[in-house]
């Protein structure tokens, strides 16, 4: 099921539905709200004064809570409605960097750390009266510190591991670095979904002149790490595919790795064809800049860069140049991580919305119906391409809802 099908049956759901949004991604929160409450208006044929769906039908399913930090810096949560019996569900995003708290006089921001810490004093507030919590975190802590080596930390699999302990019974994430971390808690539910029918959305809505066969566009990946999310991408558009990866100076160390040397591209011609660069970041950007660089210097007509998180860890001053010197010609990010206001400002940029399709996730959860659909919804991708191709508008193939 994609994120355009009807519910025409209703099983019923677990629990009454509830929503804890962390400060971190108030304003998704509330959209991801807006949307759940509209989906469930008009998508499911309930009578609203059936007793067996009572509380169904809400306009705010969020709970209200505070956080209280004192100037020493201690903190704890406290909720201010009851969890009892709930079938709850945390969204929280570790990445935004956003957010202050006075400490000693001073103002620090929030890191990764307090919003993790912040996520489970919300676990302890909760004190294990819910029916079930599960926790929405669309950019995995620690996720990219995904295997250990030497003496290091496994902060992530250390994290889902607690979380679990603490009775949290589901994980959501999106694009997890190695889908294989779930290994820390077997028995505990992990999924990772990917992003690509909203890439396919955005990109659809916003290039009205793409077109999507092997002749005329090609998905890369970056690096090693990303191929089987281009090839996943590149198949279902019925695009060609390639890959550069990245050769590396082993002899030195530089911020904890390996300084790239060089890419290296490995693949079929990209001359005169548009091309998807697709990862699952963008963290400064450099590295994409220079792989869009050496396609457009291979001939590509345009390049399109596509990222499941938009960290811009060192602004926007070098995608802004890049984009004036047309070493590349839109960057998709989605809004699954806190974005500078700045950023859609600017004509390079294009979202792409998630917040409908986790409103789905929950709901498909709230009732413990099946989630295949919604993880791989790779047929009416290729319904949608095919009538795309057949000249139809794209607004009209994928539906804006």
């Amino acid at each position: 099921m994609s994120e355009t099908e009807n519910t025409t049956t209703i099983s019923l759901p677990i629990a009454p539905l509830r929503l804890i949004v962390m400060e971190s991604a108030a304003g998704f929160g509330a959209s991801i709200n807006e949307k759940l409450s509209r989906f469930r208006r008009t998508e499911h044929p309930i009578q609203s004064d059936d007793p067996t769906f009572h509380d169904y039908l809400r306009e705010d399913y969020r709970l209200k809570y505070q956080v209280h930090r004192s100037p020493a810096g201690e903190v704890h949560a406290q909720l201010d409605e009851s969890a009892r019996g709930r079938d709850v569900y945390i969204l929280t995003d570790v990445m935004n960097h956003s957010i202050t708290y006075p400490f000693r006089g001073g103002v620090n921001y929030m890191s990764p750390d307090d919003h993790y810490s912040d996520l489970k004093r919300m676990i302890g507030a909760i004190g294990g009266k819910a029916r079930r919590i599960t926790v929405i975190m669309p950019f995995l802590y620690e996720g990219r510190q995904h295997k250990r080596a030497y003496r290091e930390s496994l902060d992530c699999a250390v994290m889902i591991r607690e979380l679990t302990q603490m009775g949290v019974e589901n994980f959501i994430t999106f694009d997890a670095h190695d889908p294989r971390v779930l290994n820390a808690s077997p028995l505990g539910g992990f999924d990772s979904f990917n992003a690509s029918y909203q890439f396919l959305k955005a990109l659809l809505y916003n290039i009205d002149d793409l077109i999507v066969d092997k002749e005329h566009l090609t998905v890369i990946s970056p690096d090693e790490g990303a191929l089987d999310r281009a090839v996943y991408f590149a198949d279902v558009l019925g695009a060609d595919t390639g890959m550069f990866y990245k050769r590396r100076d082993y002899s030195r160390i530089e911020g904890g790795k390996n300084p790239i040397v060089a890419h290296e591209y490995l693949g079929e011609t990209v001359r005169g064809k548009d091309v998807i660069v697709i990862d699952d970041m963008i963290s400064s950007g450099a590295s994409m800049i220079d792989t869009a660089e050496q396609l457009k210097g291979m001939g590509a007509k345009r390049v399109f860069l596509c990222a499941t998180f938009g960290l811009f860890t060192d602004g926007f001053g070098m995608f802004d140049e890049a984009f004036a010197a047309g070493k590349f010609d839109r960057v998709i990010t989605t809004n699954l991580t806190w974005q500078d206001p700045s950023l859609k400002e600017r004509e390079w940029f294009i979202e792409a919305d998630m917040s409908r399709f986790i409103a789905m996730i929950i709901d498909f959860l709230n009732h413990n119906d099946s989630i295949t659909g919604v993880l791989t919804p790779t047929d009416k991708i290729h319904e949608f391409v095919k009538k795309y191709n057949a000249g139809a508008n794209a607004k009209d193939v994928i539906p804006d809802r």
